[in-house]
């Protein structure tokens, strides 16, 4: 490797993508295409990036499999940094046993950090546990640390395991610094507020209050009778039973929980659960059924009993009951916590993150657009959303992927 391409690569790793481009912007061998790659990534021109990486892919001959692996790495970190969700993962995986068996292992190491933080976007949090022990953080340098603990911080903030969270994110804090690049200081930071800030609203003996990560965590040990509306589970201690098919239960859960200890009108539960105007006989005998289906869902932690007026919640073993809210409620609130991470995301990647179709989410885009909470920005393939600033949000409650007891 000559001089020019040596210098280019370590500015590159220090930041300094114009520095690298000074070097070799007028050079068209592979190396030099794949270094220019890389350097339009750092400077956010994704399409040219992918473009000059490609070239240099296929300009590495036959015995330059190694070459030609860093290529692919560097694409697949292209696809996640532009949130292109559908990149073949298979490749990267190809790329990283190749890089190990030629005894790149910083490489190789670098690879299963981006299998990580994809696997974290997309709510497989086993499957980023996985990856992140898969390989030695220490192989990789200062800036690739930062992004390790950064994921790892993501899991655990994810499984509201609020400690080890602040103690990978101090080992990010500390990596950044050693980095020395403002952006990555900015985005270890920006993770850490979503640890101090509210991430929640609780609703309990008709008052309610803002809570943050590590007193949701809290709330969840505490042995509480908790309806939480993030995920449409009711949960005590280690049961979680989810209601997110059965909406009509849910709701009904949901009023009889904001009204503990008290009961809740016949006429109001129909309200809430069947958006009806006025209670007729059909309602009432439908809202029976939907009592004794809730009865039974909810058995092993709660019982329903009925009062002269309506209905009333008596939980099992717990001494008190919860209604865990967003901080805003809003229908489209996983979708609005995703596009908040400051990331720009295809509407494709979005469909896969929260495992619905892409017609669908282009729809809510559409609306969220109109209601004046996205926009977009590129067209065609190139098209990209972000959420306008949003009071509220994002809460790490409605992410994609399992909270405790799921």
């Amino acid at each position: 490797m000559d001089s020019l391409i040596t210098a280019a690569a370590r500015a590159l790793s220090a930041g300094d993508p114009l520095g690298a481009l000074k070097r070799v912007a007028l050079r068209d061998d592979p190396p030099a295409l794949a270094l220019r790659g890389i350097a339009m990534a750092q400077l956010g021109d994704f399409v040219r990036a992918k473009a000059l990486l490609k070239a240099a892919g296929r300009g590495f001959g036959p015995r330059e499999s190694v070459a030609r692996a860093r290529c692919v790495v560097a694409e697949a970190e292209i696809a996640l940094v532009s949130r292109d969700l559908g990149w073949p993962a298979r490749a990267l995986a190809a790329a990283r046993e190749t890089l190990a068996s030629h005894g790149d292992r910083t490489n190789a190491a670098h690879a299963g950090n981006l299998e990580a933080r994809r696997l974290l976007l997309v709510g497989d949090l086993d499957g980023a546990e996985a990856a992140l022990g898969s390989f030695d953080p220490t192989l990789l340098p200062a800036a690739g640390r930062t992004a390790y603990h950064l994921a790892e911080a993501g899991t655990a903030i994810r499984r509201l395991r609020t400690v080890p969270a602040r103690d990978a994110l101090a080992l990010a804090r500390a990596a950044a610094a050693k980095a020395d690049i403002p952006g990555l200081a900015s985005e270890v930071e920006s993770a850490a507020r979503t640890v101090a800030e509210p991430a929640a609203r609780v609703i309990s003996r008709g008052e309610q209050r803002l809570l943050r990560l590590d007193e949701v965590e809290t709330l969840f040990a505490s042995g509480t009778l908790v309806i939480d509306a993030t995920r449409n589970v009711v949960r005590a201690g280690d049961t979680a039973i989810p209601l997110g098919s059965r909406p009509v239960l849910f709701a009904l859960a949901r009023a009889l929980a904001e009204a503990w200890p008290g009961d809740v009108a016949r006429a109001a539960l129909i309200a809430q659960a069947f958006r009806g105007k006025e209670a007729d006989e059909s309602h009432r005998a439908r809202l029976r059924v939907e009592i004794g289906r809730l009865r039974a869902a909810l058995g092993a932690v709660a019982a329903i009993t009925a009062t002269k007026d309506g209905f009333a919640l008596a939980p099992l073993g717990a001494v008190e009951v919860a209604v865990l809210t967003p901080p805003v409620e809003d229908a489209r609130g996983p979708l609005l916590a995703l596009l908040a991470d400051g990331e720009a995301w295809a509407s494709s990647a979005l469909a896969i993150a929260l495992g619905t179709s892409p017609r669908t989410v282009q729809r809510a885009l559409e609306t969220l657009a109109t209601e004046g909470k996205a926009q977009s920005f590129g067209r065609g393939r190139a098209l990209r959303w972000i959420a306008a600033s949003i009071p509220g949000f994002p809460t790490t409650l409605l992410l994609p992927g399992p909270l405790p007891g799921d």
